[in-house]
């Protein structure tokens, strides 16, 4: 066992746990301590550490930090909330409008947007109505990974595949290949989690919300228009990748422009920041490290060989992808993947897509999108726990890799 596969596994081991005596441990302080063990003990270098860290995730993720915080100071992201969910009378109602309303969302604003901005709403809603707060939060980490499968834009990988698999139109494959499917796997999440909770969905009475005011009505301002330039830029975006233009912009930029308003006019830019939830960013720059780190280390590449697999086959790519993304995650595993692909047929890259995407059910550390659900939840009081999400996640992505095999496997022949 190779020293980052060791310092993998205590990693792992320490977030399950989150807990030694009376010390509590946040998940962005064992990252760091692994990627500050492997730094140390020079299983990687700083120049290859650094290297590893993907400034574009790091830019967009701050950015988006900075329009979700200033929804939340200004009281608006209530107010969205209440006008979006004032009509609902039960927590049946609840959970299936957050389920599918992120899903939809995530599709077209990206998973990891979705979950800083739906954070802190689901977990008002939870506090509001009295509703188990891990239901909710699993319902938006559900919705937010699940959703983004069907769409090019829907998470970090899928823009990966889109941009370097040749697909000519990116959001027509998308969708013709995955959004079946996906629907289908909606449906199933609901029902697994009325399962898993059903005595939270026994309708006593019905909610009653509580109607909300705007805090601060020329930061709320400055909010809408950061969104209104977000999902305006993704529109255009979307329309030049249709169109095959070659002028695109980078998910980062698009970010870092919506977020200007807030931090060039609101003179609470300084609160604003001190306020981020700068541990996140912390977690991520680490995680870049220690997988960037096991995947040098030669060990995956080993286990791959050894099993003599055909990484071309639907089947592998499926099961493959969603396994190696707990271990490495699953950006660097699609980047690493498509070139062993040579020129891959379009269900090849469908299917790459929806194994390393739904790998985020399994498992906290499968996608980026869990983790900023679960340190945002953290921020504000909440918390979700390893096995709680993974006695959930383990069954559901089983079931939602089945569904996607037999869509592949059937109903796209």
């Amino acid at each position: 066992m190779t020293i980052s596969l060791a310092v993998l596994v205590v990693v792992f081991l320490l977030i399950a746990i989150r807990k030694i005596g009376h010390l509590q441990i946040k998940i962005w302080q064992v990252m760091m301590l692994g990627a500050f063990v492997l730094l140390a003990t020079g299983e990687i270098g700083w120049s290859d550490a650094l290297k590893a860290i993907d400034v574009n995730v790091m830019v967009f993720l701050l950015s988006m930090f900075i329009i979700g915080q200033a929804l939340v100071d200004s009281g608006y992201l209530y107010f969205l909330a209440y006008k979006l969910f004032g009509r609902l009378t039960s927590v049946r109602q609840m959970v299936l409008g957050i389920l599918f309303g992120a899903a939809f969302s995530s599709a077209l604003l990206m998973n990891d947007t979705l979950a800083i901005v739906g954070t802190p709403l689901v977990l008002r809603l939870a506090h509001e109505h009295k509703i188990n707060s891990q239901l909710l939060l699993l319902t938006l980490a559900y919705a937010v990974t699940i959703g983004s499968v069907m769409s090019p834009i829907g998470n970090p990988q899928n823009l990966l595949i889109a941009s370097a698999g040749g697909l000519t139109s990116p959001f027509i494959s998308f969708f013709q290949g995955l959004a079946l499917p996906t629907l289908v796997n909606l449906v199933l999440t609901y029902l697994v989690l009325h399962r898993v909770y059903r005595d939270q969905f026994i309708d006593a009475m019905p909610l009653i919300h509580t109607p909300v005011k705007v805090l601060d009505l020329q930061l709320a301002k400055l909010a809408r228009i950061s969104l209104f330039l977000l999902l305006s830029l993704i529109i255009l975006n979307i329309v030049l990748t249709n169109s095959h233009n070659q002028l695109h912009l980078e998910l980062a930029h698009i970010a870092m422009i919506s977020a200007l308003p807030v931090l060039v006019f609101s003179p609470k830019r300084l609160r604003i920041l001190k306020e981020l939830d700068w541990s996140t960013l912390v977690f991520f720059a680490s995680m870049f490290v220690v997988m960037a780190s096991v995947w040098q280390s030669g060990i995956m590449q080993q286990l791959l060989k050894h099993f003599q697999l055909d990484l071309t086959a639907v089947p592998v790519i499926m099961m493959v992808s969603a396994g190696l993304s707990q271990l490495i995650s699953n950006v660097p595993l699609v980047a690493l993947y498509l070139p062993l692909l040579g020129q891959p047929e379009a269900q090849t890259l469908m299917a790459l897509a929806a194994g390393s995407t739904i790998a985020g059910n399994f498992l906290i550390l499968g996608a980026a999108s869990n983790v900023i659900i679960i340190q945002h939840a953290e921020k504000h009081g909440a918390t979700l726990g390893f096995f709680e999400f993974a006695r959930v996640g383990i069954p559901l992505s089983l079931l939602n890799l089945l569904i996607y095999w037999l869509w592949f496997r059937y109903g796209l022949s």
